[in-house]
């Protein structure tokens, strides 16, 4: 079982030609509404992988929050772990996409703001009897650190996805096994953590060193996706490069890492390699560009 730590929210999509400058308004050529956010579509990329999931987070008690449980229960994702908070709205993505595929999001995190601590604890039998344990960070770091931390005591593979990028505790790092980043939260993470490259560090021209550097902060494994470059994989006996799979036609970029981190934990909990789950991943995520919407 694959038991999931984080957010749901509302995707508003707002299709224009080119992304805006500073100060500019431009009209949607369309908009669309669907169900999203990282964990909700990593909870829904394990299942259509073939894992059991439960989901662990938070929805406003309104319309928007019915639509997201009713999405999540379509997928066969166990929601009992799901609570509807009144007087919260459920959490709001806005995702500007541009004509080649490109994405921006501006979050509101609504009721995934209130997940706590206490309400990973009060799941701790789900954990224990998990196989993988996969969190992001739209929900509070201290919520996540204690998935991490609950998981690695119970001797369950926890998996975090470091999107959206900011600095983190040295203990939710500790014992991934992998840390999922883009090359944009490995450059964030290496410069708080005393690398001065901050976000101009080039991590695509070397990616393998920057693999080797993260899992000195504690990891057991890193994973750094390098978009139509693949992947660039390390454990504690060598480092590997990933090839991508070829596109046809990239229609949609959002949710596509989603994709790949939900196929990757379900790969895991099937018993698969690290390097069998990322290729695995990685076809995910290639299926997922070519589709509109985050799912």
């Amino acid at each position: 079982m694959v038991v999931v730590v984080g957010s749901i929210n509302e995707d508003v999509e707002l299709f224009v030609p080119r992304a805006p400058r500073p100060g500019e308004t431009l009209t949607a050529t369309r908009t669309s509404r669907h169900a999203g956010g990282k964990g909700a579509n990593q909870a829904v990329a394990a299942a259509r992988a073939g894992a059991r999931v439960r989901m662990i987070g938070r929805i406003g008690a309104d319309p928007a929050g019915a639509r997201m449980l009713e999405a999540l229960r379509s997928e066969r994702v166990d929601t009992h772990a799901v609570a509807a908070l009144p007087g919260v709205p459920t959490g709001t993505a806005y995702i500007t996409v541009t004509a080649d595929g490109e994405n921006t999001i501006v979050l509101e995190r609504g009721a995934n703001a209130r997940l706590s601590p206490a309400d990973v604890a009060a799941e701790r039998d789900a954990l224990a009897g998990a196989a993988v344990m996969l969190a992001q960070l739209e929900v509070p770091i201290d919520t996540v650190t204690a998935a991490v931390c609950a998981a690695r005591d119970a001797g369950v593979r926890a998996v975090v996805t470091l999107a959206p990028a900011q600095e983190v505790p040295a203990e939710l790092l500790a014992g991934l096994d992998p840390l999922l980043v883009n090359e944009h939260e490995a450059a964030i993470l290496l410069g708080g953590a005393g690398g001065g490259g901050g976000e101009g560090r080039d991590v695509a021209a070397d990616a393998e060193e920057c693999a080797r550097r993260l899992l000195g902060l504690g990891p057991r494994s890193v994973v750094i996706t390098l978009g139509a470059a693949g992947a660039v994989v390390a454990d504690g006996s060598r480092v590997w490069r990933v090839p991508a799979v070829a596109v046809d036609e990239v229609v949609d970029t959002t949710g596509a890492g989603d994709a790949f981190a939900g196929a990757l934990a379900s790969a895991l909990a099937g018993g698969a390699r690290l390097a069998d789950a990322v290729s695995a991943g990685m076809a995910a995520g290639a299926q997922a560009v070519g589709r509109a919407g985050a799912r």
